[in-house]
């Protein structure tokens, strides 16, 4: 079996694998990316966060995506029972990016990983990660198999784990914990929606709420050239208890929400349906002697706030200069540096989260607030600004927040 040396394996291409990359081999470092799937591939997760613009321009990736064409997001709309309400991203406590984009992710990523390899990290699709051996300090063994059905052993100074829902090393050295979050289901996939409708605004992504079941949401995501992402998360059984194939469900599951029901009457669903289900997860430790959990290898709860992308790209941003400053033989704080910071995020994201599922964030949204400051506070969160402490929906989410909701409440 080869041998190969490197100094930072990166286990996973997407969003975290690819800007950790780009910036590492910015630094100087030797950077082998290792992505079990072939670019471009379909992914969900297409609606960023205006957040997710400032790390992009950090880790000076913006201009690897920026003549993409995307379609431009400027905010959010909620919907139940065909009422509707809006944040628009520049209504925002938070100085930042006022708009961001819906993007194809299977474009994305793979101009985010052609970016890392113009800058000089090393990508190979079609790896798989079987092992790794963390048993000599400061030199982890991957072992590697190809789908072409070679195997060899890859040794790094450093493994970053970018591989999503993967989670490659969580698995193998038994990471993970069971979180506090019910069993949720997805159905998924893109169409050509031929919406015409003069109250909605592509620019915005739309957040359904089923009339009968508050558990149950739905995504609209505008794309570019008259596409969309559509999806429905609820309850497993209720999921699976809508008859026939996974595209007749998802369209009856559809038919119930009134609004997404008439926007969407005239779509193609014209391509495959995905599901998923179980998906939330949560991790014991984000680093270790000679590794960090980057991006959704580093705990997931759900969609609903778009949050993904922007814990990918801000876990990869944090992750760097600790790498940087242990490979040159420094003895960075990786709890301050870079767990603490993002693990804040998660918990501001997850209680918001939390609220969504109680049913009680939904009177917040639809609620004519009648302090302006407060409207902008929300609004930097869900535009993805939750690591500034300056908003007291950071610095204190769970309190704040269910003093709030309690306020709102009909």
């Amino acid at each position: 079996m080869n041998t190969e040396q490197t100094d930072i394996a990166i286990i996973g291409a997407g969003p975290a694998g690819a800007t950790a990359a780009a910036v590492l081999a910015d630094r100087g470092w030797r950077v082998s990316v290792l992505e079990r799937s072939h670019f471009p591939r379909f992914a969900v997760g297409e609606s960023l966060l205006p957040r997710c613009m400032d790390a992009l321009a950090a880790a000076d990736m913006l201009h690897a995506v920026d003549e993409a064409g995307y379609q431009v997001k400027r905010g959010v709309t909620f919907t139940e029972n065909d009422r509707a309400t809006s944040f628009t991203f520049d209504e925002q406590y938070t100085a930042g990016w006022a708009w961001t984009w819906q993007v194809l992710r299977a474009d994305f990523d793979d101009r985010l990983a052609r970016e890392a390899e113009r800058r000089g990290a090393t990508l190979r699709f079609g790896q798989t990660v079987r092992s790794v051996d963390f048993s000599n300090p400061g030199q982890p063994r991957l072992t590697v198999h190809s789908d072409a059905g070679d195997e060899y052993t890859l040794n790094a100074r450093f493994v970053c784990d970018a591989s999503g829902f993967g989670r490659v090393l969580p698995r193998l050295l038994d990471l993970d914990r069971k979180g506090a979050a019910p069993a949720r289901a997805a159905l998924f996939t893109h169409v050509a929606d031929h919406i015409d409708a003069p109250d909605y605004h592509r620019d915005r992504i739309v957040i359904g709420i089923h009339p009968e079941q508050p558990e149950v949401w739905y995504w609209l995501i505008g794309l570019a050239d008259g596409r969309a992402s559509v999806g429905v998360i609820g309850p497993p059984e209720w999921l699976h208890g809508l008859p026939g194939a996974p595209v007749d469900r998802l369209r009856a599951a559809i038919e119930q929400e009134p609004r997404l029901a008439r926007l969407l009457q005239g779509a193609e669903f014209d391509s495959q349906v995905g599901q998923t289900e179980n998906y939330a997860y949560d991790i014991t430790t984000l680093h270790g002697p000679d590794y960090a959990l980057l991006g959704n290898a580093a705990g997931f709860v759900d969609p609903i706030f778009s949050s993904g992308v922007t814990i990918a790209l801000e876990s990869a941003l944090q992750a760097a200069a600790p790498i940087d400053a242990q490979l040159r033989g420094e003895t960075p704080d990786w709890q301050a540096d870079f767990e603490a910071p993002i693990r804040a995020g998660q918990r501001v994201f997850n209680s918001f989260i939390a609220a969504w599922y109680r049913g009680t964030l939904k009177h917040v949204f639809f609620n004519d607030m009648p302090d302006p400051d407060i409207r902008r506070m929300i609004g930097s969160i869900l535009a993805g600004y939750v690591w500034d402490r300056d908003n007291p929906y950071v610095a204190v989410p769970e309190r704040r927040l269910d003093t709030l909701c309690r306020v709102c409440a009909p």
